[in-house]
């Protein structure tokens, strides 16, 4: 039975709605995860330090695709609960338009400047060569990649999120196979790396494309009926800041830790951050999955005045993000040694220092999710300024302050720890807002 936004949500429907965008954004994730395995055991570890090096401004730039996707998916989703369906395919096909021409010329920006990014981000003579060409062949498909991360929202507000994890279990499984076929047997080393991740982001990219502006029988299509909606446009990217930031944000900060890590522990540090971080994307995954699959459901019973469905969609999801931080915390810290031996067995001393830092970073996980979630309810409720605010102390300003400090005062350990110490600090802030703004929208 096809669910629809306007249904009244129990767990099992709720559920049932949000695990497509769960899987599909842990597909996403696995892109990165999949290179570093192969990268690690088949060409090194200097050659694994350098990918991680680079990767985070890839990211950084496909936070564009998540502000106009989740940002874009609250607005087109509000003003279908308004019942203004063609309207809400005009203001699709804008933002849509819009996304094409700016990430062709971030891309380009990018590809040109890649030898002085590297040098930026404090990459060495040994590193530097893979730098550039891991960078480059990302760049080159970049576009493809910020169309997918905007896919992502705009599926699940046509109600097809089933049809968005079809899509990128496809583009995941071609990422790993091509990535065996040209590092494990081919041999080309980082650039097979990066070629694999790129045909799986075009996958992810243009497929979807292709379907909406044909016929289909989801909510929403392409159309040429469109027009340049300056206010409509200046919304979304309110709206989507959030997630701009949050990404954006982890990216800089990503870089702030690479050089504190350089700096504590040599590229041994670098290499244990990006093994982390590869942990950390599936599980972020998870609770940034049901944000963004929630959001639309949020955004739609807003704009039709559903108070209730509100309350309800506000009391299950935290209760949702309660359970899902505790099992995923155990979850880390039960199999943190074989998570860990998957990128990085053949070295002894890496590997100590690995499981170390990752089982005092996993104690995030249990708070974590309620600040995805509180940012992205936000941003549903069309409220992108508290959305913002969330994002910016959490993934940033609260990050930076605590990586700074806290290595200062105890060591590599304040590294690992420094995301705890931010989220925490962002809990309260996401409570505050949760408290303060719950008589304007009557959730």
């Amino acid at each position: 039975m096809r669910i629809q936004l306007s249904d009244h949500f129990t767990y099992r429907r709720l559920l049932r709605f949000t695990v497509s965008t769960v899987l599909m954004l842990v597909c996403t994730s696995m892109y990165s995860i999949v290179d570093g395995f192969f990268v690690s055991n088949y060409v090194g570890k200097t050659a694994f330090a350098a990918t991680n090096l680079i990767w985070p401004v890839s990211m950084g730039i496909a936070a564009l695709g998540f502000m106009l996707g989740t940002g874009g998916s609250a607005v087109v989703a509000k003003t279908i609960g308004e019942g203004k369906r063609e309207l809400a395919n005009q203001y699709f096909s804008m933002i849509l338009y819009t996304a094409l021409v700016m990430s062709l010329v971030l891309s380009a920006l990018c590809f040109v400047l890649t030898p002085q990014i590297a040098h930026l981000l404090g990459a060495d003579e040994r590193m530097l060569e893979d730098c550039v060409v891991y960078g480059r062949i990302l760049f080159i498909f970049q576009t493809a990649f910020i169309l997918q991360n905007m896919f992502q929202s705009f599926l699940v507000a046509a109600e097809k999120p089933a049809f968005s994890l079809k899509i990128n279990i496809v583009a995941g499984l071609m990422n790993v196979v091509f990535d065996y076929l040209f590092i494990a047997v081919f041999q080309w080393g980082v650039a097979g790396a990066a070629l694999a991740t790129g045909m799986g982001q075009v996958v992810g990219g243009v497929v979807p494309f292709v379907y909406f502006a044909g016929k289909n029988d989801s909510l929403l299509r392409l159309t040429r009926k469109t027009k340049l909606y300056g206010r409509v446009l200046l919304k979304t990217c309110a709206n989507g800041s959030s997630e701009m930031v949050t990404n954006l944000s982890s990216a800089v900060v990503n870089v702030l830790y690479n050089f504190q890590l350089l700096g504590l522990a040599g590229e041994d540090g670098v290499a244990a951050f990006g093994v982390i971080m590869y942990v950390n994307f599936v599980f972020m995954a998870v609770f940034m999955g049901y944000s963004i699959g929630s959001a639309p459901i949020v955004s739609y019973h807003y704009g039709a005045g559903n108070h209730a469905e509100l309350k309800n969609l506000r009391r299950k999801s935290l209760i949702l993000m309660t359970v899902g931080g505790v099992a995923l915390t155990l979850l880390a810290e039960l199999f943190s040694v074989p998570l860990v031996r998957i990128f990085v067995s053949y070295d002894r001393e890496l590997m100590d220092m690995t499981v170390q830092g990752f089982r005092l970073f996993s104690f995030a996980f249990l708070i974590m999710g309620f600040n995805v979630w509180g940012s992205s309810f936000f941003t549903a409720l069309n409220n992108g300024a508290v959305s913002a605010a969330i994002s910016f102390l959490r993934t940033f300003a609260f990050q930076v302050a605590a990586v700074l400090i806290l290595p200062a005062l105890i060591g590599i350990a304040g590294v690992w720890t420094a995301v705890l110490a931010a989220e925490g600090l962002a809990v309260a802030v996401t409570i505050v807002f949760l408290i303060k703004e719950r008589k304007k929208y009557n959730y």
